[in-house]
């Protein structure tokens, strides 16, 4: 049972602010009424002005675009007024601070909100800019895009992909203070604040973040529920008849019910949600109206896209919008932000004075730090061992043999697995558990939600100083496909450890067995997709995943036993990983055939050219995308454009990627069977004799 308490004697006009917190009962006004400002609303009219002008821009960019989203920015402009005018802790001069609040705009689509208030509260962003909304090149993308616009927290736009970015800023930020904080000096104690809509809790990835962040009791993460009853197609009552606030209760949060408009009620629920460190995630149900201000809109699916255009002249006079002043701001709305940012920088220099305090008082902490925020890499080639040649080693026991020095040389490393830890072999030894009840672990368990893994892995990224990666089997990297996406286009280093690369899983069968999906993750741009044919291509492909700045990186590892090939040394083997292809056989002879071989099929290529003779190359090939960033000489060197009808690939995956480099193709185009694996590679025809077949027809 729950206890519900009205605070509407606190909140005035706001009929239905409620906090839920324990068992049933009553909590009094005056106790709660400690928590909060007993004048919440510094300057309400200056706030109320600047949320119409917000709702201005928003109607003026859109309409000049003639596509977007006014619903969002009309029906929520009053929480943006709250938390960019009065509640929130930035600086629009240093917009990467590593104390800021951080705001996430999981319900992407509503972009125009998000960039009217980075203009207002004076951060990088022209007027030209917002005027210049889904204009090539321009700083208002349809979406926001993280790296791109200052003040952008995440990428989103994919619904509840954000729900899940927050989570995963907000376990950064549990894990940084408990890093970074000392008894002396606290230096990480802000709070993650996302906006979400009807659509983002649909989708079942926030699901799996919500829960994930409720068991973990991430009490610096607030989520505003932008709650208006409409969906693009039809009213959410189509869709949905689920009462969200106790499923949000059953999974550990507390929930708060206002009146969105309500600018008192909104400053008091988010008062409420940031001082009450009480173990739980806050969600604040705001009850707004879809498209307000524009009569013709408001409350209706039309309001969802564009229809809002025609009615821009009539919405502006209803806000009281000079008709001739487009994207009008007026000066004393100007004036009150910067006198707004004046304070928020005096919190920040006041930071500035603990954070050089901290750095004096905790040198190699300090320095562990800098190194992590400026991207650092020790020497990690040098810390790992060779392996011995002929030893029989799964590549994924490999890499968990490579990643400890990384564990160990980088404390700013997190691993994590969706419940599967023990079969992809990613767990950092000495490390901890991340958990409520120890915040300094490194080591997640994100339960079996693959897609908010994915997610709130971007979210630990974008957060600053943390090396991100996560692990499951390779055939359900599919679950969290959209995450990876998404890292893949906002350039973020993360790495996926995936594991089980093959028909080799064997008895698991067809379902387990993944046979498109590497190929299908080669379609991602901007992903590096590593698939090593030993121990020590795995090693390369670990310290890749390091080195590599621009984007992810995803380290695909066998099941099955691979030897550990001595057809040149480690050190060579290595770095012709690191280039994505190179020569690892020689021909000795006038060249007859090249094999290219990629993870557990490489030792097949080495043994078919030992059986063939001298005059065959074997390239070892564990990454095309680096491969293809080589220099035009390099990859001339390896693959000789005019010897491509001699040349044959080989891999127990789909044939169809491997044509740009071969003219044929030894692979697996159909589902794999229940079987023992080298079974099931004899039945698919995946076998030396087949591929020797293959280059002498």
């Amino acid at each position: 049972m729950t206890r519900l308490v009205v605070l509407a004697g606190l909140i005035g006009a706001a009929e239905a602010f409620q906090a839920v917190a324990g068992l049933r009962g009553a909590l009094s006004p005056a106790k709660v009424a400690m928590q909060v400002a007993a004048e919440p609303v510094a300057q309400q009219a200056a706030l109320a002005k600047a949320a119409d002008e917000a709702r201005g821009l928003a109607i003026d960019s859109i309409s000049k675009a003639e596509s977007g989203h006014m619903g969002l920015p009309l029906g929520c402009a009053e929480i943006g007024a709250i938390l960019y005018g009065q509640e929130m802790v930035y600086n629009p001069a240093d917009p990467t601070w590593i104390n800021r609040d951080r705001f996430v705009l999981s319900a992407g689509h509503g972009s125009m909100f998000l960039y009217s208030w980075l203009h207002i509260a004076g951060f990088d962003l022209s007027m030209e800019e917002v005027s210049n909304f889904r204009v090539k090149d321009s700083k208002t993308p349809g979406h926001p895009e993280w790296g791109w616009t200052p003040g952008v927290e995440a990428t989103t736009g994919p619904l509840g992909q954000g729900v899940a970015n927050g989570v995963g800023l907000a376990a950064a930020g549990k894990l940084a203070a408990a890093t970074l904080n000392t008894d002396e000096h606290t230096i990480i104690d802000h709070h993650v604040v996302v906006l979400c809509g009807d659509g983002c809790l649909q989708e079942g990835i926030a699901n799996e973040a919500v829960a994930f962040a409720g068991h973990e009791q991430l009490d610096n993460l607030i989520v505003m529920y932008d709650s208006n009853g409409v969906t693009l197609d039809k009213m959410a009552e189509h869709t949905q008849s689920e009462d969200v606030k106790m499923r949000f209760e059953a999974q550990g949060w507390e929930v708060l019910e206002i009146d969105g408009h309500d600018m008192e009620a909104i400053t008091k629920s988010y008062k409420y949600a940031k001082e009450s460190d009480n173990g739980k995630p806050t969600l604040i149900v705001c009850k707004t109206i879809i498209g307000k201000g524009i009569d013709e809109i408001a409350g209706t699916c039309a309001a969802h896209g564009e229809a809002g255009v025609k009615y821009q002249e009539s919405g502006r006079e209803s806000l009281g919008l000079p008709a001739d002043k487009l994207w009008y701001v007026s000066p004393e709305t100007y004036s009150y932000f910067e006198t707004h940012k004046e304070g928020l920088a005096t919190k920040y220099d006041a930071w500035q004075e603990t954070f050089k305090a901290w750095e004096s008082a905790n040198p190699e902490l300090a320095k562990s730090y800098a190194d992590a925020m400026a991207g650092n890499i020790p020497d990690l080639d040098s810390m790992m061992d060779e392996f011995e040649v002929g030893a029989g080693i799964a590549t994924r026991n490999a890499g968990a043999d490579v990643l400890q020095p990384i564990a160990q040389s980088m404390p700013f490393y997190l691993s994590g697995s969706a419940d599967l830890h023990g079969s992809n072999k990613n767990y950092m030894k000495g490390v901890g558990d991340f958990s409520k009840n120890n915040y300094a672990g490194r080591n997640f368990y994100y339960g079996i939600r693959e897609h908010a893994m994915g997610a709130i892995m971007n979210g630990m990224a974008y957060y600053g100083p943390f090396r991100v990666s996560g692990s499951t089997f390779l055939v359900f990297s599919d679950y969290m496909r959209g995450a990876v996406r998404v890292a893949a286009l906002s350039h973020l280093p993360v790495s996926y450890i995936w594991t089980h690369d093959s028909i080799g899983v064997g008895e698991d069968g067809p379902t387990h067995q993944p046979v498109e999906t590497v190929s299908s993750m080669r379609l991602i741009p901007n992903l590096d997709v590593m698939r090593p044919g030993d121990a020590e291509e795995t090693a390369a492909a670990y310290v890749h995943s390091m080195e590599r700045k621009e984007g992810p990186t995803a380290l695909i590892l066998s099941r099955q036993n691979l030897p550990v090939l001595g057809c040149m040394s480690a050190a060579d083997k290595r770095a012709g990983s690191k280039m994505g292809a190179y020569t690892l056989i020689k021909e000795t002879e006038e060249l007859k055939a090249i094999i290219i071989g990629a993870g557990s099929e490489l030792s097949m290529a080495v043994e078919a050219a030992e059986k063939l003779g001298g005059g065959v190359r074997v390239v070892s090939m564990p990454c095309m995308e680096i491969f293809e960033r080589q220099s035009a000489e390099y990859i001339e060197s390896v693959l000789p454009a005019a010897e491509k009808s001699k040349t044959v690939a080989v891999e127990a995956g789909v044939t169809l990627p491997w044509y740009k480099f071969a003219d044929k193709v030894l692979g697996v185009d159909t589902f794999g069977l229940s079987a023992p694996g080298n079974e099931v590679y004899e039945e698919k025809g995946m076998t030396t004799e087949k591929l020797i077949e293959l280059v002498e027809a």
